[in-house]
């Protein structure tokens, strides 16, 4: 079962998401074209099929990289048809989450599927879909982690260990050890154990092996859930990409600053419309990086160029990005960039956050003259039980009542279900004691007006007391409906698991014990392009 809900409704979601789905108008000088027009769509294709790019250098370093991670042959197959000039490729990425990350990152690579299916029906050409590992980001702490549900419903972590210096290298490239092991049988113990657990884990444990980096582990893992739909799934961090993209290095080194100075306006553009600024970069610091054994931020002062101890000119540091490209690496506002100069891409499929720092990014990619794609939002989506289903559908609970800290939802509801006679009854007491203070505080005051406002406290302390002897009704209440009080923690945990949004907080590994590799074609018939909605899906 699916039921779509209006995306305006979750107050978690930002206002520029929002408005990019039902109100483009707004926003339409941050972007290349309305992805609901088909304008907009034959324009972004001629740019760019008429952007050069190194097509055989990319199927080539591609390929190597599939058959290093024993890539299905549709990969393999879409891969090669990246050869053809007239090819597109709708992108999306992530971080190299552990254990493929949380649910979101699947719904980016379905809809990805989705769009490309799409794109190739109704424009009578072909678009691959192509999934970008962000292995050389940094951020070693948020993608170390794996959260899931046990078999009692309760959130659980399981973490690679943090060692030293790993949150300094670009975390993709991180070579897995020991601990591996460690956090597989950890995942073992944890996941509800279901028909398909067994050859889940087989297929974990063939991913995620001692030396393997953590690219290349989630990247195996992702092939093998939808590799055989086609997605094309490439690592960032590989060397031989590199010299496809040494001009953008060379360039961002030459005009140092630029990047930062355009984003920067946009961002002010943004803000002056009533949006936040994603990005804010650092002054002094280019959009790229140094790869040591560490990633170093470049930066620039007085026409010199500093990473580390290091010191370098423009000559110097120029000379090193064109001669030895894979000592550099795209920040996150030059990775875009980057990827759009490698890849034929037609549209890139983005988060709520990507879509913001995107905003910032038009002029940018006007001054590295690559042309802008399309970007389309992700769809979204919340995975609930069939006992969840009945319990929001019978009690018409709006979902996002589920997230607050607290069981005032539940106690709103319990105080439905209270009897009539008894609510009733609160009410005429209530009301009947209003009253006749009224009437009490009036006389009073005729006889010393000081009385009134020791008329006013004591209403006020019996008025409270009313409600704490409410609130022992309702706790009561709850005690006595027990079985409600399991099915809305059961709800509130699988929705809202630790207070955030599911599709953030839980990997989607946990779905797929729970479901078995069918769920890949139930959320593709499931979910649609339509990205006013967030999906509650019943597989």
């Amino acid at each position: 079962m699916s039921t779509p809900i209006d995306i305006h409704r979750f107050p978690w979601i930002k206002a520029l998401s929002v408005d990019y789905s039902s109100a483009y108008t707004r926003l339409a000088e941050f972007f290349p074209g309305n992805p609901a027009d088909e304008e907009t769509w034959v324009k972004a294709l001629s740019n760019t099929k008429n952007f050069k790019r190194q097509r055989k250098q990319l199927v080539e370093l591609l390929t190597v990289q599939q058959k290093r991670r024993e890539a299905p042959k549709e990969a393999l197959l879409a891969t090669q048809k990246l050869k053809d000039k007239e090819t597109v490729a709708v992108v999306t990425g992530q971080q190299a989450g552990l254990f493929g990350g949380p649910l979101y990152t699947l719904l980016k690579a379905i809809t990805t599927i989705q769009l490309s299916r799409h794109l190739s029906n109704k424009f009578n050409i072909v678009a691959v879909p192509v999934f970008w590992i962000h292995s050389e980001d940094h951020d070693w702490n948020e993608i170390r982690t794996f959260q899931l549900l046990n078999s009692e419903f309760e959130l659980k972590k399981i973490s690679l260990s943090d060692r030293p210096g790993d949150s300094d290298r670009a975390a993709g490239s991180i070579i897995l050890g020991k601990e591996t092991s460690e956090a597989l049988s950890a995942l073992e113990k944890a996941l509800p154990v279901t028909e398909f657990t067994e050859n889940l884990i087989a297929n974990l444990k063939k991913a995620y092996r001692q030396e393997a980096t953590m690219g290349e582990a989630f990247g195996r893992l992702l092939e093998n859930i939808l590799g055989r739909r086609g997605l094309v799934v490439y690592d960032s961090s590989d060397p031989a990409s590199k010299p496809l993209v040494a001009k953008i290095f060379t360039d961002e080194i030459k005009n140092a600053g630029q990047t930062n100075y355009l984003v920067k306006e946009a961002g002010k553009l943004l803000e002056a419309k009533g949006y936040h600024s994603q990005a804010t970069p650092t002054e002094g610091n280019l959009a790229l990086f140094f790869l040591d054994k560490k990633r170093l931020q470049i930066r620039h002062k007085k026409g010199d160029y500093f990473f580390g101890d290091k010191k370098e000119t423009l000559k110097s540091l120029s000379e090193l990005a064109r001669q030895q490209p894979e000592l550099f690496s795209p920040n996150v506002l030059l990775r875009p960039i980057v990827q759009d100069a490698i890849f034929p891409t037609v549209c890139y499929v983005a988060g709520p956050g990507e879509l913001a720092y995107l905003a910032q990014l038009g002029s940018t990619y006007k001054s590295f003259e690559v042309p802008m794609p399309v970007i389309y939002q992700r769809a979204s989506a919340t995975l609930i039980d069939a006992n969840t289903r009945r319990f929001i559908d019978r009690y018409k609970i709006p979902i996002e009542q589920l997230q607050a800290d607290d069981e005032k939802a539940l106690n709103n509801l319990i105080a439905n279900l209270l009897p009539v006679s008894v609510e009733n009854t609160f009410q005429e007491t209530t009301d009947s004691i209003n009253h006749s203070f009224e009437t009490l505080t009036r006389n009073l005051s005729v006889i010393d007006s000081t009385l009134e406002g020791a008329s006013h406290s004591t209403l006020k302390r019996i008025q409270d007391n009313l409600n704490k002897l409410r609130g022992k009704t309702t706790q009561a209440s709850k005690r006595k409906n027990e079985v409600l009080h399991r099915q809305f923690l059961h709800a509130k945990n699988q929705i809202f698991p630790g207070g955030k949004p599911q599709e953030r907080n839980l990997g989607f590994i946990y779905f797929l014990n729970r479901y078995g590799p069918s769920l890949i074609d139930r959320l593709n018939e499931a979910l649609t392009l339509d990205t006013e909605k967030h999906w509650i899906l019943t597989p």
